[in-house]
Parts: C-alpha cells; sequence; structure tokens
C-alpha cells in the first residue's frame, strides 16, 4: 500500500512542490498524472527515499519513508527521470552490476540480465557501450534494470519516454506481467489507460482527483470534445464538451473527437472547470 498524509515538501527557493497532500492506494498499478512541474517527481522521490519531505509522512507497504528508509529501500526499486547510463558499460553490464548491488549471487543476476533483456528488446545490442545506442534504447537499459530487480514496488518516472511505438507496447507488456505493483508516472494518456488499475492526478502539488480510469471517465459520459470552438483554449485550440446527441450540429464545421483520458488531463490537470454545453 501507497499513503501519504499530509505530505509537503517546499525546495530551498520557496517552490511548494507538494502541498498536503494526503491518499492511499492498494491498487497494483498506481499511476500519477499532472502537467510538468505538478509536483509528481517530487512525490515518487520522497517515496523511493531520495528525497526527504518537509513535513507530514508517506508509507511504502506500512513503511515510514524516513523512519524506516533502509527498510523501504530493501523492497524497492526506482528508476528516476533524469537517469543516466554510464557510457562504457553495456547494458548487460548494467543489469547485472544493479542486480549484484542488490544482493543477487553473480550467476543469479547473470541469469536474470539474459532473461529481462531478451524480454526488453535489448538482446542484440547487450554487449555495445551505451552511449552508442538510440536515447529510446538508453531508456530501455533502466527499464530492463526495473524489472529484474523483482523488488516488491516498483517506481518507474515516465518509463517510455522517447521510445517509439512498438517498443513502448513490448514494455506494457512486460510491466503487466510483473508481480511488482507498479507506480509511474507518465505524459502518455495511452500509456496510463492501458497500465493504471487506479489514477492519482495533482496539480500545483495537490490531489486533484483519484479513482480507477473507468471511474473517472464517467464524468463525461455521453460526451464528446469539439476542437475550434468554446470557452477552453489549449494554446490556440479553443474546445468545448457537448453532448453526443448535440454534436451533429457541429459535424463538417469543427473537430469532432471522442472521450479519453486526455479530456481528464485537459479539465483537471490545469485550472479549467467542467462545463456542459447544451446549446
Amino acid at each position: 500500500m501507497i499513503e501519504a498524509k499530509n505530505l509537503t515538501k517546499v525546495y530551498g527557493d520557496g517552490t511548494k512542490a507538494l502541498d498536503s497532500l494526503t491518499f492511499s492506494s492498494s491498487s497494483k498499478s498506481l499511476t500519477l498524472l499532472g502537467k510538468n512541474g505538478a509536483g509528481k517527481t517530487t512525490f515518487m522521490r520522497i517515496l523511493s527515499t531520495q528525497l526527504m519531505p518537509t513535513s507530514g509522512s508517506a508509507l511504502v507497504e506500512g513503511y515510514d519513508v524516513v523512519k524506516d528508509a533502509k527498510k523501504v529501500r530493501k523492497i524497492v526499486s526506482s528508476i528516476p527521470q533524469e537517469a543516466k547510463p554510464v557510457g562504457i558499460s553495456s547494458p548487460y553490464e548494467h543489469v547485472a552490476m544493479y542486480l549484484t548491488s542488490r544482493g543477487l549471487s553473480i550467476s543469479e543476476a547473470i541469469s536474470r540480465s539474459r532473461s529481462v533483456l531478451k524480454d526488453v528488446g535489448l538482446w542484440e545490442v547487450k554487449d555495445k557501450p551505451t552511449d552508442s545506442l538510440s536515447g529510446g534504447m538508453k531508456r530501455k537499459v533502466f527499464v530492463a534494470m526495473a524489472l529484474a530487480s523483482d523488488a516488491e514496488v516498483v517506481f518507474l518516472d515516465e518509463p517510455t519516454t522517447g521510445l517509439d511505438p512498438l517498443s513502448r507496447m513490448e514494455v506494457w507488456s512486460i510491466l503487466k506481467s510483473m508481480e511488482s505493483k507498479l507506480v509511474l508516472t507518465t505524459h502518455y494518456m495511452e500509456e496510463a489507460q492501458e497500465l493504471a488499475d487506479e489514477l492519482l492526478m495533482i496539480n500545483r502539488g495537490k490531489l486533484v482527483m483519484s479513482g480507477s480510469p473507468s471511474s473517472l471517465l464517467k464524468k463525461f459520459e455521453g460526451m464528446v470534445r469539439v476542437e475550434g470552438t468554446g470557452e477552453i483554449r489549449v494554446g490556440r485550440t479553443m474546445i468545448k464538451y457537448v453532448r453526443k446527441d448535440e454534436a451533429s450540429y457541429y459535424v463538417g464545421k469543427y473537430i469532432i473527437k471522442p472521450i479519453s483520458l486526455e479530456d481528464l488531463f485537459i479539465m483537471y490537470a490545469g485550472d479549467q472547470e467542467l462545463t456542459y454545453d447544451s446549446s
């Protein structure tokens, strides 16, 4: 279970990244959503004991991330967004060294490294220096390290950034087959839809909403998105939401799109308020 109670983080320059965040989740796969700067990465770093909170508390599988930090580190694996590979080391060496650092024997580390590198599609480049690989492949090296860890809880901060659609689907299939609990952040709404048992949306360090994708999308039940008109501005695009039986008026004049998690993001990750157009 992941729990937070009045969790607050204020950086030295006065930036309040988390503002009394309170929630609990026992879901196998928890996905954090929010704009850049919403507080997602800060939250992930606190949960994985990489960052101290200013106040409040957080628990991972019952262990306090401050008081029981050593115990938390034994049961979690974390791949931060800013992780960079050691250029001269191969993917094979990265995974194997990571596993031995977690206490696995050399033989077990080698066996597990071989298996996971095949699963994530890195077997053909397993012996190449990582600095010779593409950005997407470098990211897959870190995904492989997390997958191989067999930790109780795996934290992944934007795990598929830079991956092509096929590689992303490969990673999704592996993540869904893992026995570990997953906590991840993503800006890909289709990834959140594919992987999340529960969504947690944060805005300006505060909890905006939480729930399963299907339950949250019920807020838009019976509606479609119209682009090109409306009161909601996203960049240069104006948006409104109308009921399906009213959509025919807009056909041929504007772009009509079905509702998706992208609409939750538009309406709740920022400062918009959901309005229904009945004109």
